[in-house]
């Protein structure tokens, strides 16, 4: 059984999002406290966090970085805000979706079954493929899910992992934004495309080569010329 932690202040709602995931056959966890509940993340394992931004004692972006740093698990956040810039915020630290409140339970549901469906077929893919992809000062272990560069490791969250390895293993190819999203975070993901631009900032960031080339007006492709 599948195993989902609410982490939500407001009882009600987190009871609410309890009883529809239980009848889709969840296993569902609820804490409180902001600072249990990440506590409980990171020493259990679970399929899915459902993380709060708004909690009394710390906020869930301040969660979110931590549980980025040490699980590869989806995390889907909610607010009662709808500013693109906590979207933005929330999705750069490595949040997988978000929902805004008042929601449908439904669609809360429907979230969780995506996003765990996704993370299961990306790590059936990556155990099936399982070469490293390795170029120039670059290594990418898709089994351990590690990258390093100059032989340092660079740690990357889930979603820039996948983005990076997506367009690794397809070298030279141009892709639009909007087909990166479909593959990375699956046709079935809600958000949009602009998402894609802000994890490869991110990435650019932390490899301080630029291995990632924007081609303008169309897309961008991981740049791997042959050896001379």
């Amino acid at each position: 059984m599948r195993r989902i932690l609410i982490v939500e202040d407001e009882k009600n709602i987190a009871e609410i999002e309890r009883d529809y995931l239980e009848l889709d056959g969840f296993e569902v966890i609820i804490e409180n406290n902001g600072a249990t509940g990440m506590q409980r993340a990171l020493k259990e394992e679970f399929d899915l966090v459902i993380l709060d931004i708004m909690l009394p004692d710390m906020d869930g972006f301040e969660i979110c970085r931590a549980l980025r740093k040490e699980k590869d698990v989806p995390i889907l956040m909610v607010t009662a805000k709808v500013a693109s810039i906590d979207k933005v915020r929330g999705l750069g630290i490595g949040a997988d979706d978000y929902i805004v409140k008042p929601f449908d339970p439904a669609e809360l549901v429907a979230r969780v079954k995506a996003h765990i469906a996704r993370y299961e077929r990306i790590k059936g893919n990556t155990q099936e493929k399982g070469v490293d992809i390795e170029y120039r000062d670059l290594v990418i272990k898709p089994l351990s899910r590690r990258v390093f560069f100059k032989k340092e490791e660079v740690f990357l969250t889930a979603k820039e992992f996948d983005l990076l390895y997506f367009l690794a293993s397809n070298p030279n190819v141009v892709f639009r934004k909007e087909t990166i999203f479909d593959k990375v975070w699956g046709v079935d993901s809600f958000g949009d495309a602009g998402t894609v631009v802000v994890h490869l900032t991110h990435i650019r960031d932390k490899i301080p080569m630029d291995y990632i080339e924007t081609v303008r007006g169309v897309g961008y492709r991981f740049s791997m010329q042959p050896e001379q």
